[in-house]
């Protein structure tokens, strides 16, 4: 082991890592319901903090560095933001995946490139989603299209095919004055909003879709926000509720966090293979009617973190409670080409109730997709959409007008979300590479998923459920009671100390599964699947290794 127990509680408490800070107390944030808080910035819930609990406050590294220059200001000099004014919905906001860790491992990449000596040559950040920082190479056909639109004048280019180009020339005459460079309309351009709607009816089997419907996002995340911010209006006196599942993405606590919003966390049967049981849905329900007006539920759809992919039976369940408890749907889908179980495939929500008939066609459903998965990976285009159907008129009017404010999303993303929805077809002279690349891609994720559930579980004291999907799996930890009493006693979850230590000892950034949820004397850990497979051998080798001497020195 390369960190001590002095070092870490140092490296925790003394040496904050940079861009946090804490105010007094123990270093533990208190979760929502029992849903699992944890510690170092990984609990899940949007509740007080009980008292004596440090709350952790992102700040940027240039309030970081004011803060140290200025320790010996008198404290009678006010400045106008302090931590007493600021917004604190903000202060008490998380968000795990950029959390205390990831901050750490930058600060140890740091440390390698001065020459520090650390018992491993590179950090493997498997704490995000991030394809092509993990070595995935981009779809051709996407960067050709992207590059002859933001350089025209490579139209002319014979290098460039012909089916690239065609794309290229008919998103240009969607722009305004035929740039990327110019603003869209709010909602997006429109015939790549056209084409977003063909691509939903060809994969829902023919079922209509309106252009009109669709709004294009910098990333399913940004459309995720705008669509959740309309519920920041109490009713009946009380906050609106929405319900996640648990474990969670963390962008859903971060947003209700930031709204004011309930946290109604319903829990996945790990013991089931994630599943999503009607019965855990209604409990969940009738605590939260107690103190908030329940109006929304998230499903995520193959699962984050767990990798689930939900049954077309259980989505019929899910639709009928929804409908039941007269609440919205949030279908989160942007994994839906990530299918890796022979057995399962991908129902869209939409599609679904559709099929179910009247009255669940008529339900409220947002569903959302993105280019930063998938084959294509493009975290950083930052490109996705938005399908809303059965909306009031006059909300959609509402959405549309506050989405305005922020402009539009960027248009080079706009392009990105075209090609996914619109990609080479099999008369054009594009196709063969393009599905060449696309299968090379999604066969590549399958096996490297199947070689870390067998890898995990060949460890002794983890168990990881099969990734029949997404990008992520979501392992069991059986902690010693050592580790659980050591872990408490420096202020940390044990699933946290068990990361920062697994970081310090191999460079290996995973995120605790207190940062996404999880049941109360339960411990996780997230990883991605998405280092490329030499990389990948090496992680989980070293992960074993690890984990084998913790055990010995903790039992």
């Amino acid at each position: 082991m390369s960190s001590s127990h002095g070092q870490l509680r140092k490296m925790a408490i003394n040496n904050w890592p940079r861009g946090w800070t804490r105010g007094g107390g123990n270093l533990g944030v208190r979760g929502t319901r029992g849903m699992g808080g944890g510690a170092l910035g990984f609990g899940t819930g949007v509740s007080q903090p009980a008292a004596g609990t440090t709350i952790l406050q992102p700040v940027s590294p240039q309030t970081h560095q004011i803060q140290n220059n200025h320790r010996t200001m008198s404290s009678n000099e006010k400045r106008v933001l302090n931590e007493d004014n600021v917004f604190y919905n903000l202060k008490v906001m998380e968000y795990a995946v950029r959390g205390p860790l990831l901050l750490r491992a930058n600060e140890i990449e740091k440390e390698l490139q001065k020459g520090a000596k650390k018992p491993f040559k590179e950090v493997i950040k498997a704490n995000i989603g991030d394809a092509h920082a993990m070595g995935q190479k981009p779809i051709t056909f996407l960067r050709q299209v992207l590059a002859l639109t933001v350089s025209p004048e490579l139209l002319n280019d014979p290098k460039y095919p012909e089916d690239a180009k065609e794309r290229a020339r008919t998103l240009l005459e969607g722009c305004k004055g035929a740039s990327v460079g110019s603003y869209s309309d709010s909602a997006g351009v429109e015939i790549i909003r056209r084409h977003v709607a063909q691509y939903i009816q060809e994969r829902d089997g023919g079922i209509p879709s309106d252009y009109r419907n669709i709004m294009l996002s910098n990333g399913a995340s940004d459309a995720i926000k705008s669509f959740l911010k309309l519920f920041n209006e109490k009713v009946e006196g009380k906050p609106t509720g929405v319900m996640i599942p648990i474990p969670q993405y963390p962008l859903y606590s971060a947003i209700l966090a930031e709204f004011g919003l309930s946290q109604i966390g319903y829990y996945l049967n790990e013991d089931n293979k994630w599943s999503l049981d009607i019965s855990e849905l209604e409990r969940a329900y009738k605590e939260a009617e107690k103190t908030s007006k329940p109006r929304v539920l998230v499903v995520i759809n193959p699962g984050n973190p767990t990798g689930q992919v939900l049954s077309r039976e259980n989505i019929e369940q899910v639709i009928k409670f929804a409908h039941k408890h007269h609440l919205f749907l949030l279908a989160d889908e942007v994994y839906q080409t990530n299918i890796y179980d022979k057995d399962s495939s991908f129902f869209a929500f939409k599609k679904v109730l559709t099929e179910m008939g009247k009255p669940y066609s008529d339900m409220e459903l947002a569903s959302f997709m993105s280019v930063s998965k998938g084959y294509t990976g493009e975290c950083g285009l930052r490109g996705g959409y938005a399908e809303i159907i059965n909306m009031n008129p006059s909300v959609m009017a509402v959405l549309m007008k506050s989405i305005s404010a922020m402009l539009c999303p960027t248009v080079l993303g706009q392009v990105a979300m075209d090609v996914v929805v619109n990609p080479p077809k099999p008369n054009e002279p594009s196709y063969p590479n393009f599905l060449k690349e696309k299968t090379q891609t999604l066969d590549s994720l399958a096996e490297r998923s199947r070689l870390v559930v067998e890898t995990l579980n060949s460890i002794p004291g983890i168990k990881v459920n099969p990734s029949m999907g997404a990008m992520y799996v979501f392992p069991r930890v059986d902690l010693p009671e050592k580790v659980i009493k050591d872990a408490k006693a420096k202020g940390l979850s044990p699933d946290a100390f068990y990361a920062f230590k697994l970081l310090e000892a191999t460079g290996i950034c995973v995120i605790p599964g207190s940062g996404f949820g999880q049941r109360p004397g339960t411990y996780h850990f997230r990883t991605t699947i998405l280092p490329q497979k030499e990389m990948i051998k090496t992680m989980l080798n070293s992960l074993k290794e690890f984990h084998i001497k913790f055990l010995k020195e903790y039992s």
